[in-house]
């Protein structure tokens, strides 16, 4: 009978260990993206092939799906004002722990890696990457406020579908930057639109990089977080 309830309390016990690990997958202040922005479209590049390395990033074999929670209660002002255009967000990265950031460093030093370069960065030169801004030592991704995202259609024959911003997202060159003007008329409105409601729910765009946001009052401003 001892033996019988002390392998019941031992069970308990590990039930007990086991649910509160579940519940400790991210620092307090963050908080699972969906779970606030019902409805956001979540397509995670880095936890895939499909971006400029062409291969899964260290940290997103099982990806963190996660902002502060400060990013995310602007991000959802965002949201409900796209709503009433029939427009809605589509997030390709959020949360970046810094082992991905050290995985783009060491993939950078080797330049015959070039699996991506003709989808991702055709007229750059791989060892240029840093210097041209296009990868940092340090993200802001790290500190879980900064944001990488696009509109997508929510209504008609194009629900779904991305916005046109003249390029896709993580292209590495010149046409990336947001005041790009070398692109249709719509292009240019598209990301004008992107930017204005970004920058109204206080957050501050990256020049180089139309897609990429950090909310201007973050909480965690001088934390890069590993978790």
């Amino acid at each position: 009978m001892r033996a019988t309830t002390l392998r019941i309390f031992s069970m308990i016990t590990a039930l007990f260990v086991v649910s509160k690990g579940f519940s400790q997958q991210h620092p307090e202040g963050f908080a699972v993206i969906d779970s606030v922005l019902s409805g956001v479209v979540l397509e995670l590049r880095y936890a895939s092939t499909d971006n400029f390395t062409g291969r899964v990033i260290k940290g997103y074999e099982s990806p963190k799906k996660v902002l502060s929670v400060a990013a995310l209660e602007a991000l959802k002002g965002v949201q409900d004002s796209l709503m009433r255009l029939g427009l809605g967000l589509k997030i390709f990265d959020g949360y970046r722990p810094q082992r991905a950031v050290n995985y783009f460093m060491a993939w950078a030093q080797i330049p015959a890696d070039t699996l991506a370069k003709v989808a991702y960065y055709p007229d750059v030169s791989k060892d240029s990457l840093f210097a041209k801004g296009y990868i940092a030592e340090r993200s802001g991704h790290s500190r879980g406020s900064t944001v990488d995202l696009t509109l997508i259609y929510l209504q008609g024959p194009s629900a779904g579908q991305e916005v046109d911003m003249g390029v896709s997202y993580d292209f590495f060159g010149p046409q990336s930057a947001t005041d790009y003007d070398q692109i249709s008329e719509d292009q240019r409105f598209n990301r004008r639109l992107l930017l204005e409601v970004m920058t109204h729910f206080g957050f501050v765009n990256y020049d180089k990089e139309w897609w990429h946001f950090t909310l201007k009052k973050e909480p965690f401003a001088h934390t890069f977080f590993d978790f």
